[in-house]
């Protein structure tokens, strides 16, 4: 069974030129209090620069395995060690 996003795929989603320019995987995605989402690298200590905004779909092109996380709840995150790992889910207290 394959899950998906409630969302649209043209939504729009954040995420960092690293992983857009295919230097960083996805490691870190984040599923906001306000139900927006970011996609991120190991990356730290970005600057606003660093942050584009791009479609839900390109963010599954790019990486696929995120559809495992689709269902994390508002104020949740999911993170992984490397593009190999299982997703963890830890959920916002």
């Amino acid at each position: 069974m394959v899950k998906n996003f409630k969302e649209s795929y043209d939504t729009a989603v954040f995420t960092t030129r690293f992983v857009l320019e295919k230097k960083s995987p996805i490691l870190f995605v984040f599923h906001f209090s306000d139900d927006s989402w970011q996609f991120s690298g190991p990356e730290e200590n970005l600057s606003d620069n660093d942050f584009k905004l791009v479609s839900l779909k390109e963010i599954v092109a790019l990486d696929n395995s995120v559809l495992e996380v689709a269902h994390i709840p508002l104020g949740s995150e999911a993170k992984r060690i490397n593009h190999e790992s299982s997703w963890r889910v830890n959920k916002e207290n």
